[in-house]
């Protein structure tokens, strides 16, 4: 890549750009739909938070930070009666959130957008005993941003090992935080330039269901913090974070940057709400695994348990590293998290029990050996004319052995644009997942404080998230 590159030239100073828009955000301007929607996505993923904490990988991760952070902090930590400095307790907050694979989806960026930056902006809006009108606008600003950054990758991050969530999340954080500190145009391109060295993950963890991509979200929080911080203070970043030549996208996407559309992070800025794309997740796994079980479960009854020859699993392209390799790890998850990126998994169980829910997480359950038998029978195919990453579709074929074949496709996953999920909804999934924690009293004090966010205060919010949760031992 050149400077003169013609892709790049009309995206010149995008950091400019962006730090423009940030400096100028003011929430009175975003439409009445957005900010409702941003709460209750926001509400969907405190609720996941809680129900995370019954799962041990919670707890270790406390133990680890709470031995580097030593006694004291000043941010609660969600459902464990606990204080840890802001930035350990955004790394904490946020692997809550994110640790069961249940929290919200931007499916043109690829991104978990949610799990990074609502931690970030609660915990640094808690530090600065913002308002929630101020956590509202720094959340959003941030959802507005990281989405459109990682969509300009046409999905290249993945194939080339890297998590959006993780990687672009900490744009999206410094964005948040450059609001909430009231950070000047120069200032906030100075912070994108230094978080331009601070972003991060791999996805080495999916050839082994290893722990470290819950971590990705509170990282990016932490670093963009941190970026916005030290730019307010005059430390000086690169000023072409994006667009140069050793920039975020030709840094990263290698031979995948000839693919790379810059002009769509700032296309429809300030007018186009990217926020209410975002997908809310049905089922506790992977996005890509959601269209798999839900057209096995579909299929469900009329299976009914009848020998199965063989099952096809129509992936799109772009999802088949992430939930069909390596074939060996996918056919038999040695852990939840290797489950939750399953397709053999996903279709067995929504084949067996109609629905993939938190219950699938269960060692008992991803150890069960007639779901196994049934996962051991799915071969995953790639089907081309899926519309990804626009939708995370799939279709499931079960050729039975008394000669009938029973065939159901999901092009359009649930909870993406064209099938999306009601805030009623979210409520509804708010409510399942909270109440595993919390009693339902609660729940509903917790609810009311994120869908009045408004008129309340983020240490208010804070407060009542960091309650101790009833604790049982779920295996991660």
């Amino acid at each position: 890549m050149t400077h003169s590159d013609s892709r790049f030239t009309r995206c010149a100073s995008l950091s400019a750009q962006l730090a423009d828009y940030a400096t100028g955000f003011a929430l009175d301007a975003v439409p009445r739909e957005v900010r409702v929607r941003a709460a209750h996505l926001m509400l969907d993923a405190l609720g996941i938070a809680l129900a995370s904490t019954q799962w041990d990988f919670s707890r270790t991760t406390l133990a680890g930070l709470r031995e580097l952070a030593g006694p004291g902090g000043d941010v609660p930590v969600i459902g464990f009666a606990q204080n840890l400095p802001m930035r350990d307790a955004v790394i904490m907050n946020a692997l809550l959130i994110h640790g069961l694979d249940y929290d919200d989806t931007h499916p043109s960026g690829v991104i978990h957008a949610t799990t990074s930056i609502l931690p970030a902006s609660l915990g640094l809006a808690t530090r600065l005993n913002a308002s929630g009108r101020d956590l509202l606008a720094a959340y959003l600003l941030g959802m507005e941003t990281a989405t459109r950054l990682g969509a300009a990758a046409k999905s290249g991050f993945h194939q080339v090992g890297f998590h959006p969530t993780g990687l672009i999340g900490t744009f999206g954080c410094t964005f948040a935080a450059a609001r909430l500190l009231g950070l000047d145009s120069a200032a906030t391109i100075n912070a994108q330039g230094i978080a331009l060295s601070v972003a991060s993950g791999s996805l080495e963890c999916l050839e082994d269901g290893s722990w470290t991509k819950r971590l990705h979200p509170g990282w990016a929080g932490a670093s963009g913090i941190t970026a916005a911080t030290m730019a307010r203070h005059g430390f000086v970043g690169p000023r072409a974070a994006y667009e140069g030549r050793f920039g975020l996208y030709a840094s990263h996407l290698g031979p995948l940057l000839d693919k790379c559309d810059l002009g769509m992070i700032t296309a429809g800025l300030g007018s186009d709400w990217e926020t209410l794309n975002v997908a809310i997740k049905p089922v506790p796994a992977c996005h890509f695994t959601h269209a798999f079980a839900d057209a096995a479960g579909i299929l469900s009854g009329e299976w009914g348990g009848a020998d199965i020859k063989r099952i096809i699993a129509k992936v799109p392209p772009g999802a088949m590293k992430a939930v069909c390799e390596p074939m060996e790890k996918k056919l038999h998850p040695s852990n939840a998290y290797e489950a939750q990126f399953s397709v053999p998994y996903s279709v067995a169980t929504g084949l067996r029990f109609g629905r993939f829910t938190l219950d699938a997480l269960d060692a008992a359950a991803w150890q069960d050996p007639l779901t196994l038998a049934i996962a051991a029978k799915v071969e995953c195919v790639p089907d081309p004319e899926a519309d990804f990453p626009r939708y995370y579709g799939g279709e499931v074929i079960v050729e039975l052995q008394d000669g009938r074949t029973l065939r159901h496709a999901e092009p359009v996953n649930r909870g993406a644009p064209g099938r999306p999920i009601g805030n009623q909804d979210i409520v509804a999934k708010f409510y399942e997942n909270a109440t595993r924690a919390v009693d339902r009293a609660h729940a509903d004090n917790v609810l009311n404080a994120v869908l009045g966010i408004e008129d309340a205060s983020a240490a208010e919010l804070s407060r009542l998230l960091g309650v101790k949760a009833r604790m049982e031992n779920q295996s991660s």
